[in-house]
């Protein structure tokens, strides 16, 4: 219902927007999604990744102008994302039982865990949702919760089409859309690129 009445008629209208402004839009998403992956990657005990996150957060930050532009990627630095749903799963913890939350959409028992863990260590989240807990240091819920929207707009509207083909052609919708969500988090945990549903994008 809430894909329905705001989620789709709003991403249609980002459609429509000239391209620089969605493409800065989703550089500036990705680049801030960047800074929750540094932790993972080193809760993973990967210091390479966490050191190419770093730097592709740094130089997209700064030659990018805020993260507008993916300079990084140019460079060689473009990395993965990662949240503390795949860090428990490449320490071998089980999905446990597929959901689909409220307007947040298809999780599963350990990616919800880990949804509430990477407030706690995403540095976005603590300056912005925390920031209470910080000393000299303040943002706005309202800045993350803009953040967040915006990124579920842009992935919804890169997807119009594969959303549209599903609703049409699928026997079952929720079978084929949890089917999608546990390959996709597999491969992630895997590192691997072969997902066979990149059109997907990710949040």
């Amino acid at each position: 219902g809430f894909d329905n009445i705001i989620l789709e008629p709003v991403s249609k209208v980002y459609n429509k927007l000239p391209e620089p402004i969605k493409n800065g839009t989703g550089n500036f998403t990705s680049n801030i999604a960047t800074l929750l992956s540094v932790p993972n990657y080193l809760l993973q005990g990967n210091l390479s990744g966490a050191g190419n996150a770093t730097a592709s957060f740094l130089i997209n930050t700064t030659i990018g102008i805020v993260g507008l532009g993916d300079p990084a990627s140019l460079m060689g630095f473009e990395a993965q994302k990662e949240d503390l749903g795949q860090t428990l799963g490449a320490f071998g913890v089980e999905t446990g039982c597929y959901f689909v939350l409220p307007i947040l959409g298809p999780t599963t028992v350990r990616d919800t865990v880990g949804m509430v863990g990477d407030t706690f260590i995403d540095p976005f989240s603590l300056i912005t949702w925390r920031e209470k807990e910080l000393k000299g240091i303040s943002g706005s819920k309202i800045d993350y919760i803009g953040v967040k929207s915006a990124t579920a707009v842009d992935f919804r509207a890169d997807n119009i089409k594969n959303f549209d083909s599903l609703e049409k052609n699928s026997m079952d919708l929720y079978s084929s859309i949890k089917s999608i969500y546990l390959q996709n988090r597999y491969q992630k945990i895997k590192n691997s690129t072969d997902s066979g549903d990149e059109d997907w994008g990710s949040f």
